[in-house]
């Protein structure tokens, strides 16, 4: 699928540019994986796909304790979209293909 494989994702914050690494698989409507920031990584949770539509949540725990909503968009080598912060919005995100 469009989505299978590893991806470099650079996030617009409120912190600044940050970047993390992302490993996604698909099955059916399921997106599965793990994504990494900083030296920590993560399992993805209610990855879901969809044509070249994507989305997911990760939870994190640095800067503080939080969990991401990503939702995006798959074009060849790169994929584009939103990350969700709970009551701090929403901000871009882009990826490439790794």
């Amino acid at each position: 699928m469009a989505a299978d494989g590893n991806w470099n994702l650079t996030m617009s914050t409120p912190m600044g540019e940050r970047k993390a690494s992302l490993s996604v698989k698909s099955a059916g409507g399921t997106l599965t994986g793990t994504q990494g920031a900083e030296g920590n990584s993560t399992e993805i949770f209610e990855g879901t796909v969809s044509g070249d539509d994507v989305a997911w949540k990760v939870s994190i725990t640095n800067p503080m304790p939080l969990t991401l909503a990503f939702t995006g968009k798959v074009s060849g080598n790169s994929m584009s979209g939103e990350m969700g912060i709970g009551p701090m919005g929403s901000f871009p995100f882009t990826g490439e293909r790794a």
